[in-house]
């Protein structure tokens, strides 16, 4: 079973591509999280979680469905991660590791898939130019093709992951103001002249956090994991985050087309 959470389609694309590789199901961690989150691998099904990084740590909902899920009889399979990121890692997958432990679950392999910038509500941050988008996409896939040999051939102890130069200091300083006081769906506008009213954002919402009456409204009830996806997928760039975004640019993973698609 392919555990995945994805906003733009970065991770969502590679885990499609474990779960295609080896014939195992592929799970939605927002489905899942309505069900019991109870499971009962068969023997020899290896456990994939696949996330994409948030603040160098991984997403709370990422977190909270490890803390309600219980998996039958875990010793004796094979448990790995794969993150997606737009530079770096930090120290997310070892924090990922922390929470399967506390459920007594180990990881064995894990990967880190540098793909393009999708986060830009920062001053700092914004989308990659074409060429380099390509670029991130073509090593993605290299990457992501030896770390699929890993997980098939069962390889304990392989560990390719990008931490950046002060991966303890992002993650525990940056990423905890971050991930503290940065998500929140308090920010998000609609421009109404430029809205077309398709409800395109209210359908990709992965969380089901937007209302669409008209034009979208946010719930402010704390689901929002800011990954952008309503933003990114919205064609006439009516969702903004603050005024950060205005003259930003959009991403998100084609899948249709297996590239990535800036707009």
């Amino acid at each position: 079973m392919v555990f995945y959470f994805s906003g733009t389609g970065n991770t969502r694309w590679a885990a499609e591509q474990l779960a295609k590789a080896t014939g195992e199901q592929l799970l939605s961690i927002t489905d899942e999280l309505n069900t019991d989150c109870e499971y009962s691998p068969a023997e020899g099904e290896r456990i994939g979680f696949c996330f994409p990084v948030h603040g160098w740590q991984p997403p709370h909902i990422v977190r909270t469905f490890i803390r309600q899920m219980l998996i039958h009889e875990v010793a004796g399979h094979f448990v790995y991660a794969l993150c997606t990121c737009g530079d770096s890692t930090g120290l997310a997958v070892k924090m990922l590791s922390k929470e399967l432990a506390m459920r007594g679950i180990g990881l064995h392999s894990c990967q880190s898939l540098i793909m393009p910038e999708s986060y830009v509500c920062l001053p700092f941050m914004y989308t990659d130019k074409p060429e380099r988008e390509r670029q991130k996409i073509d090593q993605a896939r290299q990457d992501l093709d030896a770390f699929i040999k890993v997980v098939v051939n069962r390889q304990t102890g392989f560990k390719q992951l990008t931490l950046g130069l002060t991966p303890w200091t992002f993650s525990h300083v940056i990423g905890a103001y971050f991930n503290r006081f940065m998500i929140t769906d308090r920010k998000f506008t609609v421009d109404v002249n430029a809205c077309i009213h398709c409800g395109r954002c209210a359908k990709e919402c992965p969380v089901g956090n937007i209302v669409f009456a008209d034009i979208p409204l946010w719930k402010h009830g704390g689901d929002c994991t800011c990954c952008l996806r309503c933003y990114h997928h919205c064609p006439v760039h009516a969702i903004n985050y603050g005024s950060i975004t205005r003259k930003r640019g959009q991403y998100y993973f084609g899948h249709d087309q297996g590239t990535g698609k800036a707009v």
